[in-house]
């Protein structure tokens, strides 16, 4: 008996949130729906009759096949696309009869002779209640009461079919045998039947209500409900997913509550529950306000119990939260201002937000992984002279470390570069000095860098970082003898601090020190300038081979670039932000053989750019090899197109005469190449131009760059310090073409007029969620990605590789797989796999998701109505991966 208790109040409760989450669903339902008809059309030249009654409004007839009265034109008779029209009631179909004395009408289809389809179905409508469909219908048009018989509606994504529905006078609604389905067949696959109901303007009140799935009733049904019917979003319960956890025990996951608060905001109030104690709570809101601004706030708190009963990480539980907030403003609420934020702080106890919580329930493999995050807000304002201001508060997060660092805020104001001596009625060729441009940047910092442990303790803002930096950058470009392009200019920098740092040093008997270091309130500020010119151009190289063969001719463009820069030393003891160090005695304390030095404005808001003295040249050649072929798409034989061999294939590097050693850098190289309209890959990497020697400490077998160039040492190439290279293909490109499309639409979608709140966040909801999208029009797809890294410092070699891999297949039209994983080549083994599997159900869907292996192992299996408005109408079962050994 308890059993049975249990169960019917399961299967009511289930029902109830079907029903009064679901309210909104049924706040339309009445004699004036279904399919949006213009009524506006008036055929004049079709025969039209006028009742001669005493009732106030008039009755215009019409037929395109034929119209007949009774003997004492009492009943008129409409056969052929018929329509009555009484006030603001329209009635079509194909055979309609009207009885003036008994202010009558009734209305019904035809049967097709040859092919038994019953068609010419009545469409009516009443006021601005909209439009409806029946398999017939009877009104009176004086005391506005009808009875309809196999009425058909749509409403929010939901169907009422077939049984019987009688208007009262009183504008109550009787229904009887009435089947709401989200199911858009004919013959629904499932739906629940209303036995018989009454509908009023403001509730409902049923008799039996039960499930039928595939024409077999169910158990699963109310004897009887009784829920409002209001004109707006409604607020309902939101069913928990059952399931079991290794270490924490059987759980109700995700359940709570929704509030529909009004138009413009709504809540969810969310849960779980775990059998050992554990627990977690989330509060998710959603506000829009059309062409303003839209956005969400998801606030999330939990308490896990891992391990056995007596243990310590059983009586210490873990306790995290995380705090995400998402803003948008339209780009027309206030065009020249924007306002922007992404937030997402999260605590890093333990193992940190994402492991200890499974990724919030969500069991994502690439978030659980998840090491750092970053938030911000912004505000930018946009001045139509060019000019531009913006402020920002931002922090980024390490989980391992737990370091936090918070820039509370960030200010930046540009002026962009401008012509102070350009005339206003320039006439001719400019002058020089007409050439020379002007700008102005400015950036303000204040900065806290810590750990988290520590943010919120007494001495925690002793820890802010204050200052601005100044920048104005002039410069004057002209061309020199038609191919050479020459520019001449410089900068200034200056920063300011509103604290600095004091080091106090202790020196040994065996040369070495120690020092303690404090920081100083007050205002500090430096400068330091720069001069720089550069000179450019471009060369361009051609070979053309049989204009008839498949390949036609090779271009190779060349862009050489010389420059040279100076600036002074700015790291002399005693100038600018360097103070020469001294020990406890007073005296300055020497590294090989020189004084050492600090900078006051080490670690720092705003620690500015003070380096030594600096005469150099820089160089860099950019390279760009393109073939022209024939094109094997062209029918007359005579197109060509480009393949690009090489982009942007460049090296860089700098000579310092001022540098006591190492003058030459290092040289730099980076490009792409493009075998193919599918396959590209980039690559990079460094030479080194120095040689390398033994180290000098006896028995040592480490060699050390010296200051010698390897062709000094009889080399004949420099040295490769480090190459990398990545590449991805995909082996149908239509199925990521198809996606992006896919999301182009439903953006396209979300804007359009008209659209729901809800509807715009279910359709961000399935943007947002990769496996949201699943398109049984492509037949397979896979696609891989490969990432290669070499480091060389003279005495180890490190590689390293990283290869990913997804994609699916149509093993029939409606199942798909799809998969996704990597492999490790430093473990020789597979990363963590993550299998789906869909099965289209046409109103039902199937999915089932499975991590096979790894410290990850879970699986989830859910069937689910497809629409929406019934999406607490499933059946799930998840197995978690065990917590504890992850």
């Amino acid at each position: 008996m308890k059993l049975l208790k249990s169960s019917i109040l399961l299967i009511s409760v289930i029902l109830l949130t079907l029903v009064v989450g679901k309210a909104n669903a049924f706040s339309h339902f009445s004699l004036q729906q279904i399919i949006q008809q213009d009524t506006t059309k008036k055929d004049t030249t079709k025969k039209t009759g006028k009742n001669n009654s005493s009732i106030d409004q008039k009755v215009e007839y019409k037929a395109d096949d034929s119209v007949k009265m009774s003997a004492d034109k009492s009943i008129v008779y409409l056969y052929g696309n018929a329509r009555v029209t009484y006030g603001d009631f329209e009635l079509d179909a194909s055979y309609i009869k009207y009885d003036k004395k008994q202010n009558t009408i009734f209305a019904r289809g035809i049967k097709d002779p040859k092919t038994g389809r019953y068609t010419g179905r009545p469409i009516f409508k009443s006021g601005t209640d909209g439009t409806a469909i029946a398999d017939s219908i009877f009104y009176n048009s004086e005391t506005t009461r009808a009875k309809v018989y196999g009425v058909f509606s749509e409403q929010e994504g939901g169907f009422f079919s077939g049984g019987q529905s009688k208007k009262q006078i009183d504008d109550e609604l009787h229904i009887k045998n009435v089947m709401y389905s989200t199911c858009n067949l004919p013959h629904p696959h499932f739906g629940l039947m209303i036995s018989k109901g009454v509908v009023t303007e403001k509730q409902i009140i049923t008799g039996p209500v039960y499930m039928i799935i595939e024409d077999v009733p169910t158990i699963f049904g109310l004897p009887f409900a009784f829920f409002p019917k209001p004109n707006k979003r409604t607020s309902g319960v939101i069913l928990p997913t059952p399931g079991e956890d290794a270490t924490r025990g059987f759980f109700l996951q995700n359940g709570g509550y929704y509030l529909g608060l009004n138009d413009y905001w709504d809540a969810k109030l969310m849960g779980s529950i775990y059998t050992n104690g554990s627990y977690e709570t989330s509060v998710l809101s959603n506000y829009t306000k059309r062409y303003k601004y839209n956005g969400n706030i998801n606030l999330a708190y939990s308490s896990f119990k891992d391990g056995l009963e007596g243990t310590q990480a059983f009586a210490n539980p873990t306790k995290n939260f995380s705090i995400n907030w998402s803003h948008s403003q339209n780009a027309n609420a206030n065009p020249g201002t924007t306002f922007s934020a992404s937030v997402r702080l999260v605590s890093t106890a333990s193992k940190g937000y994402y492991k200890n919580t499974a990724a919030g329930t969500t069991y994502d493999i690439n978030t659980i992984a998840t090491n750092s995050t970053s938030s911000s807000i912004s505000y930018a304002k946009s001045y139509s002279n060019g000019m531009n201001f913006s402020l920002a508060a931002s922090s980024d997060q390490t989980l391992s470390t737990r370091a936090i660092s918070l820039r509370l805020p960030e200010m930046t104001f540009n002026v962009p570069t401008f012509n102070p001596f350009k005339a206003k009625d320039a006439v001719g060729d400019q002058k020089w000095y007409q050439k020379i441009t002007v700008g102005y940047s400015l950036q303000g910092t204040n900065r806290i860098d810590t750990f988290d442990s520590l943010l919120f303790q007494n001495d925690g803002l002793k820890r802010l970082r204050s200052g601005f930096s100044h920048s104005i950058p002039v410069n004057m470009s002209f061309t020199a003898l038609k191919y050479l392009n020459f520019s001449v200019g410089g900068t200034y920098n200056e920063v300011w601090n509103f604290q600095s740092v004091n080091r106090r040093y202790t020196e040994y008997a065996d040369n070495t020190f120690s020092f303690r270091e404090d920081t100083l309130s007050g205002f500090k500020r430096a400068g330091s300038y720069s001069l720089s010119t550069s000179l450019s151009t471009k060369i361009y190289g051609r070979r053309d081979f049989n204009p008839q063969g498949k390949i036609q001719a090779l271009r190779h463009v060349m862009t050489p670039n010389v420059s040279f820069s100076y600036s002074p030393d700015f790291t002399k003891a005693g100038s600018g932000p360097y103070r020469p160090a001294i020990n406890q005695n007073g005296d300055p304390i020497l590294t090989n053989g020189l004084p050492l030095k600090y900078s006051i404005f080490d670690g720092m808001a705003q620690p500015g750019s003070f380096g030594g003295p600096n005469a150099s040249i820089g160089f860099g050649l950019d390279n760009t090899v393109e073939l022209k072929v024939r094109n094997k798409n062209d029918t007359t034989g005579t197109g060509s197109k480009k393949i690009p061999i090489i982009q942007g294939l460049s090296f860089s590097g700098s000579y310092n005469f001022l540098a006591t050693s190492y003058k030459l850098s290092t040289i730099g190289f980076s490009g792409r190449s493009q075998f193919t309209d599918k396959l590209g890959i980039n690559y990079n990497g460094t030479l080194d131009p120095y040689s390398l020697a033994a180290d000098t400490i006896p028995g040592s077998t480490r060699r050390i760059r010296q200051d010698r160039y390897f062709w000094q040492s009889g080399k004949f190439l420099p040295r490769l310090a480090n190459f990398g290279f990545s590449f991805d293909y995909s082996l149908n490109p239509e199925a990521l073409k198809r996606k992006n499309e896919a999301n182009d639409k439903m953006g396209e979608a979300a804007n359009k007029k008209g659209l729901t709140d809800i509807q715009s966040e279910q359709l961000a909801a399935i943007s947002r969620d990769p496996n949201a999208f699943v398109d049984f029009n492509i037949p397979w797809n896979f696609s891989f990605s490969y990432s290669f890294q070499y480091t060389n410092d003279g005495n180890t070699t490190t590689t390293s590789n990283t290869l990913n891999f997804n994609g699916d297949v149509n093993l029939t039209p409606k199942w798909k797989v799809t998969f996704n994983s990597g492999y490790d080549f430093k473990n020789n083994g597979l990363t963590p796999m993550n299998l789906a599997i869909y099965r289209d159900l046409h109103c039902w869907d199937m999915s089932v998701n499975w991590v096979p292996y790894g410290a990850y192992k879970s699986y989830s299996v859910t069937i689910k109505v497809k629409a929406s408005i019934l999406q607490d109408l499933k059946l799930s079962k998840r197995q978690g991966f065990y917590s504890t050994y992850q």
